[in-house]
């Protein structure tokens, strides 16, 4: 890429403000040098202004050329690509080796030109990438499961593409950092500038690892406009986007209406109902816009090139009792829990032979499910062997959704079906 075009560019980056679609057909149309020399001559092509005319009106056109033309003497593009050197910052155009073609995508929206920082080949970086966006003011369980994201993403080779931002944003680029795949972090400043101010240290652990990008030059603070300009980046740069929490209002709704319209993978972590943050996250699935997930490995299986990133189908833990035949099952079903029943009983209950259910309980015994009593026979119950206080006892149900009372070990069980 020659110089005279950087600087072009780096100028036109400097007179038009981000996003402006009538600054990109003009250098469609002109060039970059074409659409510099344009503005500064204050002569915009007759059949441009002719086709922007049939859009919007020519007073409007004018307005907006006198602006450019104002800001393009002002700037310095030698200057900017001097400061960004000096910063460590480069600047990437349409048709540098670093530039990620999917931008083009973005039709006449595309930026000018991206200025990053950062250790990571962009282009590369966001062949396999995933944006994780969210609220900024995320709840414990919106930070957590954003991180595990981060970790579980980038585990996988898959690279965070996020907006730097307190909360989701955050928690996603932190968790990314903890494996060996870069993160991208997206400003909507330049990227000689920290903002957030107390991510920092954030920003210069993904320069480390990733690299940080912006489309605005340097020196140039954010905006509320830049954000939410910024989030068609984000959606356009990654193969698909995850919402982890998001309120009805919510700039991360933004950048899934971008990922819609670049027909871009979506998809949403849902929360509970009570959740005001969760609320627009559930929109988007009662409306059939995004897809539910719950994990990294769905998430990948649905951005993923199909028969190579698909997710493992979740399966419900397994216990002893599910190795058991029909007959002894029907039997073992057939056994109070107290007080007893006699085999006669127990056979009529569960629907078998009388020698079937002799047989039966006699393996059922030997393997710890049931024990004799008086009355005949009843389920196993396990006894402590110790006192323990009630608030130290464990919840009825653990993690796996299995009972926390020991079930006996499976041993082999001599039976027929009668």
């Amino acid at each position: 890429m020659s110089s005279t075009e950087l600087e072009a560019r780096a100028a036109l980056m400097r007179a038009a403000d981000a996003g402006d679609t009538t600054m990109g057909r003009l250098v469609a149309r002109c060039g970059a040098s074409g659409a510099v020399e344009a503005i500064v001559s204050e002569a915009l092509p007759p059949d441009f202004v002719a086709e922007e005319g049939r859009q919007e009106r020519p007073s409007k056109l004018d307005q907006r050329l006198r602006v450019w033309h104002d800001r393009l003497l002002a700037a310095d593009p030698a200057a900017d690509l001097a400061a960004g050197v000096r910063a460590g910052a480069r600047l990437v155009v349409p048709g540098s080796p670093e530039w990620p073609t999917q931008l083009d995508q973005l039709g006449a929206g595309r930026p000018l030109g991206l200025w990053l920082h950062g250790s990571a080949d962009l282009r590369f970086s966001c062949l396999r990438s995933v944006a994780v966006v969210g609220a900024r003011s995320a709840t414990a369980y919106g930070v957590h499961v954003a991180a595990e994201f981060g970790v579980g993403l980038s585990e996988a080779g898959w690279t965070v593409v996020s907006g730097g931002a307190f909360g989701i944003d955050g928690a996603a680029h932190r968790g990314a950092l903890a494996s060996d795949s870069p993160t991208v972090v997206v400003l909507a400043c330049g990227v000689d500038i920290a903002y957030p101010s107390a991510h920092h240290s954030l920003f210069a652990a993904a320069r480390e690892q990733g690299v940080v990008i912006s489309e605005c030059p340097p020196g140039v603070h954010p905006t509320r406009a830049r954000f939410l300009i910024r989030n068609r980046l984000i959606a356009a740069l990654s193969r698909g986007t995850i919402v982890v929490e998001a309120a009805l209002r919510s700039g991360a709704l933004n950048t899934a209406s971008h990922a819609l319209g670049l027909n871009r993978h979506l998809a949403v972590v849902p929360g509970p109902i009570t959740s005001e943050v969760s609320a627009g996250c559930h929109r988007l699935l009662r409306e059939r816009k995004a897809t539910c997930v719950t994990s990294p490995e769905e998430m990948i299986d649905l951005v993923g090139v199909i028969g190579d990133d698909l997710a493992p189908h979740p399966r419900c833990p397994a216990v002893p009792r599910d190795m058991l035949n029909e007959s002894t099952r029907k039997v073992l079903d057939a056994i109070p829990s107290r007080g007893g029943a006699g085999p006669a009983s127990i056979a009529l209950s569960a629907g078998v032979s009388l020698d079937t259910a002799l047989s039966l309980l006699g393996g059922l015994a030997a393997a710890g499910y049931i024990e004799r009593v008086e009355k005949g026979w009843r389920l196993r119950k396990t006894v402590p062997t110790s006192y323990q206080r009630a608030d130290a006892l464990p919840d009825p149900v653990d993690s796996s959704g299995a009972d926390t009372f020991d079930e006996p070990a499976l041993f082999p069980i001599s039976s027929h079906d009668g």
